[in-house]
């Protein structure tokens, strides 16, 4: 979910970009220069930002999970029965949740109670170097497609091939994501298609009244 909101975001940045640029008639050299260094600054960014994200995430992880060590450690009772109460306010009986609680406790002690208290996986942290990888491409892979809608065509075509290939992929990355988060397919569509569409028009309009300012 999250990489598809990586490419969300790529088409209509890149998208944005270059239909603001093409708006003053520019060549489509320029277009494929402004197009690659749009996709390179800004999965550059993704990049950065999802790296310092997951690393202070999983800092704050590591923290906690050796807190909970120690507590283990050198309170191991109250922590058991910590336990037991998370088991009952989830609905077993005072004497099942002791018998979970102990029989958890025997098997993985540290895993029983990071899991059920922390909510955390100790073998499953987010490595932020993947993520960050994960972010960049992702963002690459969606302003790819606004680069060839709007180099590819004839001039008098690129503007509008530009806007009909991202309306496409919008529809089609709205689809997905409704699909992957449950979410009410035709509202996720809309608000996907109209945030992205609507950028495009204001860079466009921009672009125009820049040209018409400078000339």
């Amino acid at each position: 979910m999250h990489r598809l909101l990586g490419s969300n975001d790529g088409i209509v940045s890149i998208a944005a970009l270059v239909v603001g640029v093409a708006a003053v008639d520019a060549s489509s050299h320029t277009l494929l220069l402004t197009g690659v260094a749009g996709l390179l600054a800004g999965s550059f960014s993704m990049a950065v930002g999802e790296y310092v994200s997951v690393s202070s995430q999983r800092d704050t992880e590591k923290n906690l999970l050796e807190k909970e060590r120690y507590e283990l450690e050198h309170e191991a009772e109250l922590e058991l029965e910590e336990l037991t109460s998370i088991y009952e306010r989830k609905g077993l009986k005072r004497s099942t949740a002791e018998q979970v609680a102990h029989e958890l406790t025997e098997h993985d002690a540290f895993a029983a109670h990071v899991h059920a208290e922390l909510g955390i996986d100790p073998n499953a942290l987010t490595n932020p170097w993947h993520a960050s990888l994960a972010s960049a491409v992702s963002f690459a892979i969606g302003g790819i497609i606004p680069i060839f809608a709007i180099v590819l065509p004839a001039v008098s075509m690129r503007i509008t091939v530009a806007f009909v290939s991202v309306f496409v992929a919008l529809v089609l990355t709205g689809i997905i994501s409704a699909r992957v988060s449950g979410a009410p397919m035709f509202r996720t569509v809309i608000r996907i298609v109209i945030g992205g569409i609507l950028a495009m028009v204001v860079t466009f309009f921009a672009g125009k009244l820049f040209d018409a300012v400078i000339t």
